[in-house]
C-alpha cells in the first residue's frame, strides 16, 4: 500500500515524463530543420529516415544564405517594420491600459467591452476594408500598412490593464496629494514600474510583426520591400523541392531574431504573468 507522499511523487514523475514527451514532440521539427540545414548532402537528397545529428556536418548552406543579399534586405525590412510596430503597440497598450485601470470617465465599461469585442473579429473579415482604406491613401507598397495597425492593440491593452490593476492605488493617491496630474502620475510613478509588462508586450508585438505573412502578402508587391516570411515563401516555392539544405538554413535564420529577443526578455515574461494574474487567480 503506497503512502500519500509516495503516490504524490509517483504522480509527479508521471506528469514530468508526459510533459517531457510532449516537449520532445514539439521541439523535434525545429531540431530536424537545423539538422537538415547542417547536412552536407541535403541539397542532393533529403536525409531519410529523419535524424537529429547530421552524418556529414557543414556550414555551407548558411554560407550560401548570407551570400544572398535578398535575405539581408528582407531582414532589414522586417527589422524596420518590427521596431516601429513595437514602439506604437507598447505606447498605445500602456496608455490605454492605464486609462481603463485608473481612469474615471463616462462609458468606460462600454469602451472596454468594445476593445474586447475587437478580438472576436477574424482578421480575414477586415482584410478587404483595410486594403481599400490604405489603397485610397496611396500607401500600398509601403511600410505604413504594416506599421500603423499596431496602434490598436486590444490584447496589449487588456494585459496592461490587468497589470495596472495589481499596482497599489496608494501610489496614485500620493502623487495627487503632491499636486501631480494624470499624465505626470503615469509617466513619473507608474511607467517606471511597467518593465515586466513592457517586456511581454515587446515580445508579443515583435513576434506578431516578424511572423506576419497574409497582410504583407496583400499590400507588398515590390521585391525590394519584401519581409522575411515573404522572402522565405518565395524562396521555398522556387527552390524548396530541390535545395532542402539551403531552404532549411534560410528558415533557421528567419527565426533567429525571435529566439534572441525571447532569451533576453524571458525573465520579465514570468514576472508579468505572475503579476497580471494570467494563471486564473
Amino acid at each position: 500500500m503506497l503512502r500519500s507522499k509516495d503516490r504524490e511523487k509517483l504522480m509527479n514523475a508521471g506528469i514530468f515524463v508526459l510533459l517531457a514527451l510532449l516537449g520532445g514532440v514539439a521541439i523535434y521539427p525545429f531540431l530536424w530543420m537545423i539538422s537538415v540545414s547542417l547536412e552536407q548532402n541535403a541539397n542532393v537528397a533529403l536525409p531519410f529516415p529523419p535524424r537529429i545529428i547530421p552524418e556529414e556536418f557543414t556550414f555551407f548552406h548558411y554560407t550560401l544564405v548570407f551570400e544572398n543579399n535578398r535575405l539581408l534586405l528582407a531582414y532589414w525590412n522586417s527589422l524596420i517594420i518590427a521596431f516601429f510596430s513595437v514602439i506604437l503597440s507598447i505606447s498605445s497598450a500602456l496608455l490605454g491600459g492605464y486609462a481603463f485601470s485608473r481612469g474615471t470617465f463616462w462609458g468606460k465599461r462600454f469602451l472596454f467591452f468594445m476593445v474586447l469585442a475587437t478580438m472576436m473579429i477574424p482578421f480575414e473579415t477586415t482584410l478587404i476594408p483595410m486594403f481599400t482604406m490604405f489603397n485610397d491613401f496611396g500607401m500600398i507598397n509601403t511600410f505604413y500598412p504594416l506599421i500603423l495597425p499596431s496602434i490598436v492593440n486590444a490584447l496589449g491593452i487588456i494585459l496592461a490593464k490587468q497589470y495596472f490593476d495589481q499596482l497599489p492605488e496608494g501610489l496614485r493617491e500620493s502623487a495627487k496629494m503632491d499636486g501631480a496630474g494624470e499624465f505626470l502620475t503615469f509617466f513619473a510613478i507608474f511607467l517606471p514600474l511597467t518593465g515586466p509588462i513592457t517586456a511581454t508586450l515587446a515580445i508579443l508585438s515583435f513576434q506578431g510583426s516578424w511572423n506576419s505573412f497574409i497582410w504583407p502578402l496583400v499590400v507588398i508587391n515590390d521585391q525590394m520591400l519584401k519581409t522575411v516570411p515573404l522572402f522565405l515563401s518565395s524562396f521555398s516555392s522556387e527552390n524548396g523541392s530541390r535545395l532542402f539544405g539551403v531552404t532549411m538554413a534560410t528558415a533557421s535564420m528567419s527565426i533567429l531574431p525571435i529566439l534572441i529577443v525571447f532569451l533576453f526578455l524571458q525573465k520579465y515574461i514570468v514576472r508579468s504573468v505572475a503579476l497580471s494574474g494570467l494563471k486564473g487567480e
